[in-house]
């Protein structure tokens, strides 16, 4: 199913709209209220202006600290929906006090309410990513991301532009005030047609203290290391988002000379560009869960955030309006700039998401949600700090700040990937599956989703196991031979790839056996394995016999086997036709190539001589349906 296919669903577009218009008047009644304060009631108030819309700040993210554990583990033992029709309800009831106050005009009582508002924000939270594993597909989870991040930075554009449309208006009061309750009001009726998702657990002792419940929930959430470091690449994104939304306003007027419609343009654009970039992602992971283009996302983050430096142009010396600033093609790179950031935000972000989604516990999934809040909160606020410190105490310029975020990225981003081996494992296989080859998989679905099991498959070029590491759906523990292994180029890769070095028993009997062990330690561990028991490549384009290294395999560990058939690598530069691979030139340099799966054979049955039988009927289909 296409993401535009999701909106049809009755799966997603209800929750989708109940989210949209959560973000939509979260943003209307903020935006409203800081514009209120600042240009009518800061007198009211007796405050300086700064503390205000800090002290503002900091009461809508308190809640996020607060009460994430608490909301994480609520989420975990309730039926989502019910519950986020009980959020939505309290949300009409909030809205209708600050409609009070409005009208009132007791800012005081507003800024209580913003309190509130995030509050309702923090319990929604991990429900809304919780379901989307239990409503959408695993072909569906990354497309349903980008449609809720589009949605979400979509949501915070309308609200900032709305906020100052109603405070052109002389009854902006009562504007504001039905605005907030309708929105409210319209997110409860569309939250009413959002299915049954169950409860992940039962069996949780809720712990209202709020301090320790988030600091358990973190301590327990990195145990899984690698989920925990996604969720710091997450929130390092929002960090970098946070650096960017607040310095807008001072940006367009310190260093750009613009008035409040430039602000518009620059915000326009940053939050295009991210719902481009979350679109964009579906098509660029195939519609899996691809975590080879976070690397992508970071670089191309990093790459315009510096050019972006250079590309701000000399101030003028009158105030210019958007219109004017756009007329000049000189101030279009900065422009381009700020768009593609966005847009390799959108690719930074929307995988990691889906990736913590899909690799969570079920039954713990919404108190892991619960953490990505907690720790986003907490880089955000970092972000405000990190900016007192360079633009306040170091007297750096916007676009020197600018800058050190691009550098600090690169610096981040690096630590984290080096740290998750398979974010450059994936970024490896996606580089190669899209600048050499164009992959199509058929009934994957035929590899099953969780559980030990044994692929084998025909071999027809060096880089066979990465293109199925790149179409399987699942990680893929690969046996290969002890030489290769070894290789001073690629053994680094093969080790990051875990891969099971085996040789001949008559060359290397230590090899051999030790590889026999791996490979039942791997299907102990529930984990998928891959073998070409051809146990060499094809010089022919032919398939080889089988070898029963498979059978001995069965023996120790009775398993599913998943025939599995590579077609239409044979004449690329990897494989051995017109002699060895890499001493000639290859007739193709981007192979179409198409990866076919069987259904799974029962391991009683699984005979080197049948799992053959099966692999080349589904190479000569293949070969059929091809012409």
């Amino acid at each position: 199913m296409s993401q535009s296919s999701l909106f049809k669903s009755r799966r997603f577009l209800p929750f989708f709209l109940t989210q949209f218009l959560g973000a939509f008047n979260d943003n209307i009644f903020k935006n409203t209220l800081m514009l209120l304060i600042a240009y009518s009631a800061i007198s009211q108030l007796e405050m300086d202006i700064n503390v205000v819309l800090n002290l503002a700040a900091g009461l809508f993210i308190l809640p996020f600290f607060l009460f994430s554990g608490i909301a994480g583990q609520i989420t975990d033992i309730s039926e989502k929906s019910r519950l986020m029709r009980r959020i939505k309800l309290a949300e009409i009831l909030i809205m209708l006090l600050a409609a009070a106050g409005f009208l009132l005009q007791q800012y005081f009582y507003l800024l209580g309410i913003l309190f509130l508002m995030g509050t309702q924000s923090t319990f929604f939270g991990p429900a809304k990513y919780a379901i989307l594993p239990q409503h959408l597909k695993d072909t569906e989870l990354v497309g349903g991301n980008a449609i809720v991040e589009m949605g979400t930075f979509v949501a915070i554009l309308l609200g900032t532009i709305g906020a100052g449309l109603i405070m052109q208006f002389d009854a902006r009061i009562t504007i504001v005030s039905v605005t907030v309750i309708g929105l409210s009001i319209l997110g409860y009726l569309a939250s009413r047609s959002i299915p049954l998702a169950p409860a992940g657990s039962d069996a949780i002792k809720i712990s209202f203290n709020p301090l320790s419940s988030s600091i358990e929930l973190v301590k327990t959430v990195r145990k899984n290391r690698a989920i925990y470091l996604a969720i710091m690449a997450i929130s390092w994104f929002w960090f970098l988002g946070a650096a960017y939304l607040t310095q807008f306003p001072n940006f367009s007027i310190a260093s750009l000379n613009g008035d409040a419609s430039l602000v518009t343009l620059l915000l326009a654009l940053f939050t295009v560009g991210i719902g481009l970039g979350s679109m964009m992602c579906e098509s660029l992971s195939r519609s899996c869960i691809e975590l080879g283009i976070v690397p992508v996302g970071a670089l191309g983050l990093s790459v315009f955030g510096i050019d972006l430096y250079f590309a701000v142009p000399s101030m003028p010396a009158e105030q210019i309006s958007w219109s004017q600033f756009l007329s000049d093609s000189g101030n279009w790179r900065l422009l381009f700039d700020l768009t593609a950031v966005g847009l390799f935000g959108g690719i930074f972000i929307v995988p990691l998401y889906a990736y913590v989604q899909a690799r969570s516990e079920e039954s713990y999934r919404a108190r892991t949600i619960a953490v990505i809040n907690i720790m986003n909160a907490l880089f955000m606020v970092g972000s405000a700090i990190a900016g007192i410190i360079f633009l306040g105490v170091l007297e750096l310029s916007i676009p020197d700040f600018f800058l050190v975020l691009a550098i600090m990225n690169l610096v981040v981003c690096a630590y984290v990937f080096y740290q998750v081996d398979e974010f450059a494992l994936r970024f490896v296989i996606w580089l190669l599956t899209h600048m050499m080859y164009r992959v199509r998989s058929y009934q994957l679905n035929h590899i099953p989703e969780q559980g030990a099991a044994v692929i084998v498959c025909n071999h027809v070029s060096y880089v066979d196991a990465l293109l199925i590491a790149g179409a399987s759906p699942r990680p893929v523990r690969f046996v290969m031979d002890h030489q290769i292994f070894k290789s001073r180029f690629l053994g680094w890769f093969f080790r990051l790839a875990k891969a099971i070095p085996i040789a001949p028993e008559f060359k290397d009997k230590q090899v051999f056996t030790r590889a026999f062990d791996s490979i039942s330690e791997a299907l102990d561990s529930e984990e998928l394995v891959c073998i070409f028991p051809e146990g060499k490549l094809t010089r022919s384009g032919k398939m080889n016999e089988f070898r029963t290294g498979i059978e001995k395999i069965l023996q120790r560990n009775p398993v599913p086997v998943i025939p599995l058939s590579l077609t239409g690598l044979w004449g690329s530069v990897f494989s051995h036709r017109g002699g060895p691979a890499f001493t000639r030139l290859p007739k193709r340099f981007w192979s179409k190539v198409s990866i076919d799966a069987g259904e799974a054979v029962k391991p009683e049955s699984a005979t080197a001589e049948l799992l053959y039988q099966r692999v080349f009927e589904l190479h000569s289909r293949r070969k059929q349906n091809c012409g």
